[in-house]
């Protein structure tokens, strides 16, 4: 790992109409325009859908690292988020994301260890210590047969 700052150059290019360029050095653009929501077409990416993507996203990168960290033999995880966009004082902003949260695990793994290690992701998470929204956790641990 590199020291730290950090930093994270991500750019953005569009015309006056149309679909939005995002790209960062080294990585594959994408198009990206206004959700449903907001009077777009709702079949791209949009500023929404990427921070609440990033979030689920985060957490599973977390997650690998603290149950890595903790010696945690798992078989997958799979992290569904609902981001809340709500208008508050005036200001609309996300308000709330919900992470719904399946890790599978091998027969004989340690529930009790697993559900702490994927409550401490959802505490250590930086995308989500990064917002001022709360961050809700739904956890369920599956043992594989």
């Amino acid at each position: 790992m590199q020291d730290y700052p950090h930093h994270y150059v991500v750019s953005a290019e569009a015309s006056a109409e149309g679909e939005i360029n995002v790209s960062s050095p080294g990585l594959d653009s994408l198009p990206s325009l206004a959700p449903a929501e907001f009077g777009g077409p709702g079949n791209l990416w949009s500023p929404e859908t990427f921070l609440v993507a990033a979030v689920a996203d985060c957490f599973i990168l977390t997650f690998r690292a603290v149950a890595n960290g903790s010696r945690l033999v798992w078989n997958s995880l799979a992290c569904e988020v609902e981001g809340t966009l709500d208008r508050v004082d005036g200001i609309t902003r996300f308000t709330r994301f919900q992470l719904n949260v399946t890790l599978h695990v091998p027969s004989g793994t340690d529930l009790h260890k697993a559900e702490r290690l994927l409550e401490k992701s959802d505490h250590v998470c930086l995308v989500t210590n990064s917002l001022t929204a709360s961050t809700v956790l739904s956890a369920e641990v599956v043992v594989d047969p």
